[in-house]
């Protein structure tokens, strides 16, 4: 490897190759390992006791389970999206982003796969939902959403890990080979699988990379189309409404973007990556979290216009998710992920790193107050009158949904520390294009 090439991502390299990373990334580490503690223990809880312990019941069967669940789909799904998109067109941001936005992606749908498993009851009979050869003949019920999200996050941890790992294949091969300590080198040349960076190694490695690629796309679609199904296919007057999946896919589109741009703002500022992660490329995620947060605030006019054309109880059960009991949560959503984002019209605060983190953070908030209006607030006109129809997540909930987020950020901060955050191979050849041209 030519000096240039290797000055050219030593910055990249040195980052998971240094013996000390400072008190700041250990603090991050253990306020994320206390939250994990908590997940633990709250899922130790589920499994002795029992769900009994949520505040769930009649309706509202889901309440913070799906709630959170949805959200994290979300993320992962967007930002799945958004990697696999920049690799098959090729562009430029994906230099800058697809690596860690491949890692957003894997580690959240980590995260929403705790929430179906537990919320079976008997988490240790998760492998019923698959159609194994069973000796007394009792399949899973395919029409049953369970065995949706079953078939649903297994693939989609399986194609996003593939993405993942096919990309971080060369650059496993550059810490291996600039490693000093052996420990080290024999861990990264396990897992670079002998890569040596012959011309051989590398149109396999494209031609895998792309075909990855190419099956997220509908993998995605279909996955956070699956989702909305699990609303859409009930008699419910406010989720029977074919107009789900189009929401889901587009709102968890800007929650996948907001995320990326929230990382990627911390990770150039806290790492000093502005030489890879330069100006250009915020402003250019500022410009897409700007025109996705216009896409969701079109769905939200869409759906007042669609309530106000389709009378009967759907209008009524629509309407009083507006301005029902749940009411904050629903303009709260359209407050945080549409109108905060629109500070993005103006290029000083898409550049700004409190700006990115404020309105990556906001996106967020939003989503997860626009998920929990559907779940909730969707439930509180059915075809059946009643009265008192309330729900509050217990403690145990909201620690296992403060788990996750401790959970997300821990894994995040270990794939910091260990692995390189800004692809290294693309980096050196998007360099030598620019020398060549």
């Amino acid at each position: 490897m030519s000096s240039d090439a290797h000055a050219a991502t030593s910055r990249v390299a040195d980052v998971p190759l240094s013996p000390h990373f400072g008190w700041v990334w250990w603090l991050a580490l253990l306020a994320s390992g206390g939250l994990v503690a908590l997940l633990g223990y709250t899922l130790i809880s589920v499994t002795i006791i029992g769900v009994g312990v949520w505040g769930v019941n009649i309706p509202y069967v889901w309440g913070f389970d799906l709630i959170n669940y949805a959200w994290w789909i979300g993320i992962a799904n967007g930002a799945s999206l958004f990697a696999a998109i920049l690799v098959l067109r090729r562009h430029d941001l994906r230099t800058a982003v697809n690596r860690f936005a491949e890692g957003v992606a894997l580690f959240a749908v980590i995260c929403a796969g705790i929430f179906p498993i537990f919320h079976l009851g008997r988490p240790w009979l998760f492998y019923w939902t698959f159609p194994y050869p069973a000796t007394f003949e009792v399949w899973p019920q395919f029409r049953s959403t369970l065995t949706w999200d079953f078939w649903a996050i297994s693939t989609h941890v399986i194609v996003t890990s593939l993405l993942w790992y096919v990309g971080l294949i060369p650059d496993l091969a550059t810490l291996r080979d600039r490693a000093r300590r052996k420990v080290v080198q024999q861990v990264y040349g396990v897992l670079a699988l002998g890569w040596r960076g012959s011309v051989r190694h590398w149109a396999y490695h494209q031609r895998a990379y792309r075909l990855v690629a190419i099956l997220v796309l509908p993998l995605i679609l279909i996955m956070q189309s699956t989702v909305a199904f699990e609303f859409a296919v009930t008699l419910v007057p406010d989720w029977h409404e074919t107009r789900q999946p189009l929401h889901f896919v587009a709102t968890g589109l800007a929650q996948g973007l907001s995320i990326v741009l929230l990382v990627a703002v911390l990770l150039r500022w806290s790492l000093r990556l502005g030489r890879y992660i330069d100006e250009g490329d915020i402003d250019l995620l500022g410009k897409l979290v700007l025109t996705s947060a216009l896409v969701s605030g079109y769905l939200y006019i869409d759906e007042i216009a669609a309530a106000l054309l389709s009378g009967g109880l759907a209008q009524e059960a629509t309407f009083t998710r507006m301005t029902g009991q749940y009411a904050g949560l629903y303009w709260t959503a359209i407050v945080y992920s549409v109108l905060i984002p629109q500070l993005f019209w103006f290029r000083v605060a898409r550049l700004s790193t409190v700006g990115g983190v404020f309105v990556g953070f906001s996106i967020g908030v939003g989503i997860w107050f626009d998920r929990f209006s559907i779940i909730v607030g969707g439930l509180q006109t059915d075809y059946l009158p009643s009265v008192g129809r309330t729900y509050s997540p217990t403690l145990p909930e909201t620690g296992l949904f403060l788990g996750t987020v401790g959970l997300f950020v821990a894994l995040l901060l270990l794939f910091v520390r260990f692995l390189p955050v800004v692809s290294m191979f693309e980096t050196r050849h998007d360099e030598h294009e620019e020398k060549s041209s």
